[in-house]
């Protein structure tokens, strides 16, 4: 990825931004302690969440800088074709909303683990719990900062082991002394960042390039479609959106502990229902404001206007270094680091609250919340440590996006058709939920050793 070459006043931008993110999140700290220091208030937040507020943290958690890199690679290469997913989730949002959030609200639960439990047995809930826990580490946070300290070090040069140590640590300090509030808190902000950062990079290519029709003029038709066919685009024909995304869909937003807890920390099951909602609204944007850029700058290469590049992986920096003037490359920095710590702060906070409440209350269930609380900040910290030792390791992968499609593929089919039958069909047994989640499970585990071996 190309350098970036920034000035003070952006350094300026993103060290301000990063000393006001961690104060927020201490801020949330002391308001917690202050009002409620309950251990619900820690990993629930005191079920005080309202829906702007669950929204915005839900599409917080969800972008990472996989997205801001990635799509804009996608955009480049292949037009618009990869925005199906980010306006499929927006489908999923809705079937949280009108399906899954009621049930939970209703059930009174503290996490999804929970809910099984009432729904099957005890084993279906120690089982999914400690899957859980593994997706957070290995998916969610292992991921997001391997992309994050990638992307840093193509703009800055930093070490790649560095920004990772240093990212991790900055987010694990609010997330682990603020719980929920402070993590719901501090990602409202850094969605409003998020999408504020990427608008300027979205308006200045469009300017750039002669507006819409200077960029449909420099482009190929085909490039301007979502749909295509499997002669347009055989990795993605619109059938195996269709009959693919569901799948794996159905289990981040519905299924998925680290996505699902801003609901279960709402205030009532309006606000629960609502807040999924706003976010499937917002979920409209990614196509403009990620995947668009990145054909953009496939236009402005082809009039001439920007130099042609060896990496369409630098994509997003070639947008950034030509089109952005001093102080907006700032921001559109910490829109990136904005991205990267929202998705780990939101891991890192549901992985406390899976250990705590799934696990080791179970133990010992007399438990009083001081402790449960404690408990669940060294959880939180020993998450970090392991995902950042997995971290390094996800350079394996051919790409960022074939690893952690595959990881989802592996864990995401046994816990949707577990949740789906729970919900909408009365008949389902406690046996059969087992035995889906062990074989599945089983089997996705073998898959996954074959696939990281087979070179």
């Amino acid at each position: 990825m190309a350098k970036l070459n920034i000035s003070w006043p952006d350094i300026l931008v993103i060290v301000l931004y990063l000393g006001g993110i961690v104060g927020l999140g201490l801020w949330a700290w002391f308001r917690r302690k202050r009002t409620s220091p309950t251990s619900t208030a820690f990993f629930l937040a005191g079920g005080t969440l309202r829906w702007p507020v669950i929204g915005l943290a839900l599409f917080s958690t969800n972008i990472s800088t996989i997205h801001l890199v990635s799509l804009a690679q996608e955009g480049y290469v292949n037009g618009l074709a990869y925005g199906n997913f980010e306006w499929m989730a927006a489908f999923l949002l809705i079937a949280l909303s009108f399906f899954f959030a009621p049930f939970y609200i209703r059930s009174r639960v503290a996490t999804l683990p929970d809910f099984l439990e009432r729904r099957y047995s005890r084993a279906c809930r120690d089982w999914l719990a400690i899957l859980s826990i593994f997706s957070a580490i290995f998916i969610h946070i292992g991921f997001s900062l391997y992309t994050g300290a990638v992307v840093l070090k193509g703009l800055f040069g930093i070490d790649i082991n560095l920004s990772i140590f240093v990212t991790a640590a900055l987010t694990g300090v609010y997330t682990i002394v603020g719980g929920l509030l402070a993590v719901v808190m501090t990602e409202s902000v850094q969605t409003i960042i998020l999408v504020g950062g990427s608008a300027c990079v979205l308006v200045a290519g469009l300017v750039a390039v002669g507006g819409w029709g200077g960029l449909t003029a420099a482009v190929e038709p085909v490039k301007l479609t979502i749909l295509r066919t499997a002669s347009e685009t055989p990795s993605l024909p619109w059938y195996a959106v269709f009959l693919g995304y569901p799948i794996i869909g159905l289990w981040y937003w519905c299924a998925d502990q680290t996505i699902v807890q801003r609901v279960l920390g709402a205030k009532d099951e309006r606000n629960a229902r609502i807040g999924p909602l706003f976010a499937g609204f917002i979920k409209i944007l990614p196509v403009f404001l990620f995947v668009l850029p990145g054909l953009i700058a496939s236009a402005l290469i082809r009039q001439g206007k920007l130099p042609v590049i060896s990496d369409s992986a630098d994509t997003y920096s070639l947008l950034i270094n030509h089109l952005l003037p001093v102080g907006l490359k700032g921001i559109v920095a910490a829109a990136l680091l904005a991205a990267l710590m929202s998705s780990v702060s939101g891991a890192l906070n549901s992985i406390s609250t899976l250990f705590s409440l799934d696990l080791y209350k179970r133990w010992r269930p007399d438990t009083p919340d001081r402790r449960l609380t404690q408990i669940g900040r060294l959880v939180t910290f020993v998450g970090m440590i392991a995902a950042i030792l997995w971290s390094p390791l996800i350079s394996h992968f051919q790409s960022i996006f074939q690893g952690i499609v595959a990881l989802i593929c592996y864990i995401a089919p046994p816990i949707t058709a577990v949740f789906v039958f729970g919900i909408f069909w009365k008949r389902a047994s406690a046996g059969g939920a087992l035995a889906t989640l062990s074989i599945g499970s089983g089997l996705g585990l073998a898959v996954f050793f074959l696939d990281w071996f087979k070179d």
